[in-house]
């Protein structure tokens, strides 16, 4: 049974030979700032080529010798596209405004925001805004991620990622408006975050169609990003997720999937727990990263609510286990996780959030030495 039978098993809920193991697979299982370098220090590795700062929403391919060297099953193609027709311009060397308007600055890991472009805007302003023209992307940008897909598709047997060509629009309204004027207008405006929310959906479908009409059927998953939670709850209510968010999401999956038959993999941090059933619905097949140290996503509570409707995608603590664990205590988190997940298939295994540069690299050796043994599905009597 190879690579790809093992997902298709994995995805129809039934144990896997072998489990699915991820990292750098998408954009949301990968590893950020150095901390690629020095696990490739750690495995006697010399660097290829030296570290750089990429842009907000540009994923770093990992290394393809940490891949071979643990196993991985997954590989990726894409990115987020920029449009040829936007407000993106650089400002200095560790600051620019991006395509959306939004001005970033480089504060040594990450890319924090200093500018909202539609903060207290109106329903006008958004008629009148530059936004980006999505018909200006460069299609020879696509067209290479399809070449790349293509080859992987005919040469390996790696599951493949198509990764998100958009953004989310809760996140691109936070973004854009700043969390508080967002979730303040979510509350009493709801006018106007329908009529920005119908303004990115149309601008998602015409990326959608370009991306997964050139993509096709030579991925086998598709990812999204959307962060709905933080750790302790919903950013809104139930009630507003179904009535302002889910429709324009929903509308998004369907669409995707016209082009492509990738399964879809969303990714929301935090306890998203309450709205899990509108996610399914919504069209999700795997949801990603499951961080286990928030409100109500423990693996238990997951596997015994979702576990028979739902691919479950991480789950390996990144807050305390993976930074401060110690090699027995990794080991032992490994085995119960993919223990509870893992039963009667619908999990795959990775960290529960890319590996930032606090994570040990012999902490990952460690995880996935133990995720490969403890993956792997011996046969019963009951199998025959």
């Amino acid at each position: 049974m190879n690579r790809r039978d093992n997902f298709y098993k994995t995805l129809h809920h039934e144990t896997p030979e072998n489990l699915i193991l991820d990292l750098g697979g998408n954009p949301l299982s990968t590893m950020e700032g150095k901390s690629m370098y020095r696990l490739l220090d750690v495995l006697g590795y010399p660097e290829q080529e030296k570290f750089s700062v990429l842009p907000f929403g540009k994923t770093r391919r990992l290394d393809e010798r940490i891949l071979t060297y643990f196993d991985i099953d997954t590989r990726s193609v894409g990115e987020i596209f920029v449009p040829r027709k936007s407000q993106k311009k650089i400002l200095s060397d560790n600051s620019y405004v991006d395509e959306w308007g939004i001005t970033r600055v480089y504060t040594g890991m990450y890319w924090e925001q200093t500018g909202y472009p539609l903060r207290d805007a109106s329903i006008d302003d958004l008629r009148s805004f530059a936004w980006p023209d999505p018909e200006s992307i460069d299609m020879s940008e696509i067209q290479d991620c399809a070449r790349q897909a293509r080859t992987l598709f005919k040469e390996t047997e790696y599951v493949i990622c198509a990764e998100h060509p958009v953004y989310g629009i809760f996140e691109l309204g936070c973004w854009m408006c700043g969390f508080d004027d967002f979730l303040v207008r979510m509350a009493i405006d709801p006018d106007f975050v329908h009529a920005f929310f119908e303004i990115i959906l149309r601008y998602q479908k015409t990326v959608i169609e370009m991306y997964y009409g050139a993509l096709g059927d030579t991925v086998h998953y598709t990812s999204s990003g959307d962060d709905f939670a933080t750790q302790a709850s919903l950013f809104m209510s139930p009630d507003m997720f179904t009535s302002l968010i889910k429709p324009y999401f929903k509308e998004r999956i369907n669409y995707t999937k016209k082009f492509t038959g990738a399964a879809f993999l969303h990714h929301s941090c935090g306890s998203v727990f309450p709205i899990i059933g509108e996610l399914i619905d919504s069209g999700v097949d795997i949801l990603n990263p499951i961080q286990p140290k928030a409100n109500d996503m423990e693996p238990e509570r997951l596997k015994k609510y979702f576990g028979e409707k739902i691919v479950f995608h991480g789950g390996i603590d990144t807050q305390d286990i993976l930074p401060y664990g110690t090699k027995e205590s990794i080991d032992d988190t490994v085995g119960r996780t993919i223990a509870i997940m893992n039963k009667n298939g619908g999990y795959i295994f990775a960290a529960a959030h890319n590996i930032q540069e606090d994570v040990p690299p012999e902490n990952l050796v460690t995880m996935f030495e133990s995720a490969r043994k403890y993956g792997k599905h011996l046969p019963t009597t009951n199998d025959a």
